[in-house]
């Protein structure tokens, strides 16, 4: 079979002429790059002020944690020895029990009632200080 090609025929039409000019091509064009640089600007800008919170939200839970580890273990001193002032008073309302002391049965109890009316957080004072304290970046915490 031989090849044969597919002749196309149709009508040929002229360009038209545009209202647009050059200029309004242009012009055109210059707004296209304007807003793109305008849009990489404010997306680096953007940018910045991530990196910044990211910054700042990283600063602050370490602070946070630094915190909760002071916390933590002054809660773990102040309980300890809670634990064991509570262990030595209930072993004297035990005896005392046994003994039948009643004398000595009140004192304890007054005791056991006088601790448990106290917070380990009473001893650290006024919390807004504690709170600017954890403000202080120069803050030294011992215990």
């Amino acid at each position: 079979m031989p090849d044969q090609r597919k002749v196309h025929v149709g009508k040929i039409v002229k360009p038209t002429r545009s209202s647009l000019s050059a200029l309004d091509g242009f012009t055109a064009l210059k707004q296209i790059v304007e807003a793109a640089s305008e849009c990489i600007q404010i997306h680096e800008v953007e940018r910045t002020k991530r990196a910044k919170l990211q910054a700042y939200e990283s600063a602050e839970v370490a602070r946070i944690k630094a915190a909760e580890a002071v916390l933590r273990d002054y809660f773990e001193q102040a309980f300890a020895e809670r634990r064991n002032l509570y262990r030595e008073l209930f072993t004297r309302l035990d005896r005392a029990l046994d003994e039948g002391n009643g004398e000595v049965l009140h004192e304890v109890v007054r005791g056991i009632v006088d601790i448990a009316r106290s917070s380990p957080l009473a001893d650290m004072g006024d919390l807004s200080k504690v709170r600017a304290a954890l403000d202080d970046p120069d803050q030294v915490w011992d215990l």
